[in-house]
């Protein structure tokens, strides 16, 4: 268990979720938090927004706010070769040479499950009370997410050859339940207000809830301003300003200004259709003249985005789960329906195929493996449907 909450920032490339989370970041350790925010993209852009380098060892940048990137490809060079070895006796002794031991334990993915164990160990040892990580962008942060459960799997079948790789099962094993502990680990989606991007949005949303990790709001960022009235004043200025109020006001002209209100309300009819679709929140972030750079900037930024709430309360984070929730009821026909409780829309992909006990559910290419309940085991799947409360499964006893 890690001694700190975890949050995790994520977004499509280019969406500013890195001064999202270093705003973040800024605005816990002002509250009083010692919080430690980590870069684990590997473009390392998160010195950049604060103005300074940073290395892999976290450096304090401002009172209770520490900074640091996370370098895979150092871990693999460090902490990999002791689980090489591992698997390579284990390979042997399943009875593989050893050319084909040797390839086998170039495992892809290697790189962003060590930056992932790194972000654990930092949180469960060092004195943070809140680790917050910059993650890749959407689809590599879904890889990575996905990775403790595929390889433990791997890893598994391995154990039982070899019984040295208990160890590495064991602690995949952690850091698959780290992550889908909603009390220590949630995701923050980092959206701009355009199709595209809300797409991916949702199917990242439905690609997290099979994975079981909790999303517990999204951020609209970049919201272009309104193109506030004008108000034309005539006469002297003294005239004081209750004197003001009621007369006629004067919209901004011009193709800039109306650029901007098309743009604003093409924002919008997009943010509507979102909420539409999400028991998340969505919060909302203009966007800034100037890229804030610094300690100073990012605060003001997170005042606009928290107000007077806390970053990790529920005030701003409540307001919905998207996790995988499932829920058994009878029928009339003396059969049952199981709901799993996933954000699906219209255009979501779906497929569904039964393998042994489990249900493998496919979400736009996002795959998992739901175990069914007992009751259920020794029925077959009759029927699908999509519907408010997300996929509804019905069962029948077999013949």
């Amino acid at each position: 268990m890690a001694g700190a909450r975890i949050l995790l920032f994520t977004g499509k490339g280019g969406v500013g979720k890195t001064t999202l989370a270093a705003a973040t970041a800024a605005r816990l350790a002002v509250g009083g938090r010692k919080v430690l925010v980590a870069s684990a993209d590997p473009a390392h852009s998160l010195g950049d927004v604060f103005g300074r380098g940073l290395t892999t060892e976290p450096s304090e940048v401002d009172t209770c706010l520490y900074a640091a990137h996370v370098d895979a490809r150092g871990l693999v060079d460090k902490a990999w070769q002791d689980i090489r070895r591992q698997l390579r006796t284990a390979l042997a002794g399943a009875g593989l040479d050893e050319l084909d031991a040797a390839e086998l334990t170039v495992l892809p993915g290697v790189d962003e499950l060590l930056a992932l164990t790194e972000v654990a160990r930092l949180a469960r040892e060092g004195p943070w009370e809140v680790v917050v990580v910059d993650c890749g962008p959407t689809a590599e942060t879904l890889r990575l997410l996905a990775l403790p459960e595929a390889v433990a799997g791997y890893v598994d079948r391995l154990h039982r050859a070899a019984p040295s790789l208990g160890t590495l099962a064991a602690h995949l094993a952690d850091l698959r339940r780290l992550l889908v502990d909603p009390a220590v680990t949630s995701v923050r989606l980092v959206l701009t207000p355009e199709r595209l991007v809300v797409a991916e949005t949702r199917r990242t949303l439905a690609a997290l809830a099979l994975r079981g990790i909790r999303v517990d709001s999204l951020v609209a960022n970049r919201l272009l301003p309104r193109a506030r009235p004008k108000t034309r004043l005539r006469g002297r200025a003294s005239i004081p300003k209750t004197r003001l109020r009621g007369r006629a006001s004067i919209p901004w002209r011009g193709p800039a200004a109306s650029w901007l209100r098309i743009r604003r309300a093409e924002q919008d009819a997009v943010l509507s259709e979102l909420d539409a679709s999400t028991p998340l929140r969505v919060h909302l972030v203009e966007h800034r003249p100037a890229e804030p750079v610094g300690t100073r900037p990012l605060l003001e930024l997170a005042e606009e985005l928290y107000g007077d709430a806390d970053p990790l309360a529920e005030p701003f984070a409540g307001g919905g789960d998207v996790r995988p929730l499932l829920g058994i009821r009878t029928t009339a026909e003396g059969g049952y329906e199981l709901t799993v409780a996933l954000p699906l829309t219209d255009s979501s992909e779906l497929d569904l195929a039964r393998v042994g006990d489990d249900l493998a559910i496919t979400v736009d290419g996002a795959r998992r493996l739901v175990a069914l309940p007992v009751l259920l085991r020794r029925h077959t799947v009759t029927d699908a449907a999509v519907e408010d409360g997300g996929l509804v499964l019905r069962f029948e006893e077999r013949a």
